[in-house]
């Protein structure tokens, strides 16, 4: 650990662990709030990869991004020969996925107030030009049982006044059709990503399901998007057609994020979405 990370904070427990590193616990000596850092090894990127370039934009693309009530805030930022350390805020509940895997479904008033904070998230991220790229509910921490930041960045891509972007990132379930097929995208691969968390939240399956990653990616591409009756029969026809709008497959009819919040769905009902 960094020798400056460690006259700062008191390192504690672990706490999560991911392709490039670890997660911990910390507690500031100077005024003992607690805080997460994620201390990332070096040693796991090679220097001109991608994944080194996308390691070492996340803490500036936190830094840009920074301050919203839905996305995670990075307080420092420290390096030394082996990592590099970011303290962000601790989300003292589980993630969505947890919560999805715990409770199966999530009944749609709830599941409105979490999405509705994580489209707000989104919608912010492209106005400050970030594309997010992997939006699935791993990525989607829970501060508390109605609060949600989205988190980690690193896959996060910094586009400027339309430019699209181009290679295959994101996880296999949650990826856009137009990602798969190699051309080149734009910010709408977020809104598909988060319209496929929407639809896992109130099914508790994915909309497009396969037994290996090319199973995946085929359903994903044919795009059929099915309610099935025994699953949908107690959901409002008013957020099948928001998943409608989100989960197509024609980015010029895919409704982007500002769209999204402006849909029946989420202003109808938003008295319970909070105020930020």
């Amino acid at each position: 650990m960094s020798e400056a990370l460690n006259r700062d904070y008191l390192i504690c427990e672990e706490i999560g662990r991911g392709r490039f590193g670890t997660v911990f616990r910390c507690t500031s000596r100077s005024t003992g709030d607690s805080f997460a850092v994620k201390s990332i090894d070096k040693s796991l990127t090679s220097g001109d990869s991608l994944d080194a370039q996308c390691l070492l934009m996340e803490p500036k693309i936190l830094h840009l991004l920074s301050p919203h009530p839905h996305i995670i805030q990075l307080y420092n930022l420290y390096e030394d020969e082996a990592h590099l350390h970011m303290v962000i805020d601790l989300c003292s509940g589980e993630d969505l996925h947890n919560l999805i895997i715990a409770n199966g479904v999530i009944p749609e008033a709830e599941a409105r107030l979490l999405f509705t904070q994580l489209m707000r998230a989104v919608s912010h991220c492209h106005k400050c030009g970030v594309v997010h790229r992997d939006i699935k509910p791993d990525n989607i921490l829970l501060e508390s049982r109605n609060t949600v930041k989205l988190a980690d960045f690193g896959s996060a891509e910094v586009v400027m006044d339309g430019e699209m972007m181009n290679g295959v990132v994101g996880t296999p379930y949650y990826v856009a059709p137009e990602v798969l097929l190699g051309r080149e995208y734009g910010e709408k691969v977020d809104v598909w990503s988060a319209g496929v968390v929407l639809y896992i939240m109130l099914a508790g399956f994915p909309p497009f399901y396969g037994e290996t990653a090319l199973e995946i990616f085929e359903a994903v591409l044919r795009g059929n998007l099915r309610f099935p009756v025994t699953t949908f029969q107690g959901v409002s026809p008013t957020v099948k057609d928001l998943l409608r709008r989100m989960l197509c497959k024609d980015v010029s009819k895919r409704f982007s994020a500002e769209q999204v919040l402006r849909h029946p769905w989420i202003t109808n009902e938003e008295s319970g979405a909070g105020s930020s």
